[in-house]
């Protein structure tokens, strides 16, 4: 009996520990993530390059501008390919003026173009449970609607519900 018990308590030991360890790698990948990120804006500084705000960038693109938390930590476009990763310190989730709740992994990438974000990962809606956004467009310039694309479902809110960047509450996990 006490070999089992001396086993079982090991076993418990072992698991806790590769957890902890598990914690701790995605603690220092987040970290180095975040320091990278700052360390190309401080050198795009120094270089004299100046990037718009995000709100400003999605507005030049027809897309709303509080499509996105106010506390993003920085993101990245590259124009010529219309590759967009904007940045967060940890997943969050946003809950908009129509009650519409969107959840935010600490890196969000899509592809912008005028009107639309596509392919998309990192962003979650939820709709009776958490589904993924797979795209977020506006079909005209004058449309008062912002389309959600999730697996499989489409789905119409307020454009005017996005006009205004958030403040995110931090989630544990994405």
């Amino acid at each position: 009996m006490d070999k089992a018990m001396t086993k079982l308590g090991s076993f418990w030991v072992s698991k806790k520990a590769k957890e902890e360890i598990s914690h701790i790698t995605n603690d220092l990948s987040s970290f180095s993530n975040t320091v990278e990120d700052k360390a190309k804006l401080f050198i795009n500084k120094l270089k004299g390059k100046t990037q718009k705000a995000l709100p400003d960038l999605l507005r030049e693109n027809n897309l709303p501008p509080g499509l996105f938390p106010r506390n993003i930590t920085c993101y990245e476009f590259d124009e010529s390919k219309g590759k967009l990763i904007v940045h967060l310190s940890s997943p969050c989730e946003v809950c908009f003026k129509d009650s519409s709740i969107v959840r935010y992994s600490n890196r969000v990438k899509g592809t912008l173009s005028k009107g639309k974000l596509i392919v998309i990962d990192g962003m979650k809606t939820k709709v009776l449970m958490w589904v993924k956004v797979t795209s977020v467009y506006v079909e005209s310039y004058k449309s008062d609607k912002v389309w959600f694309t999730t697996t499989g479902v489409k789905k119409s809110r307020p454009k005017d519900a996005y006009e205004m960047p958030r403040e995110a509450i931090k989630v544990e996990e994405f």
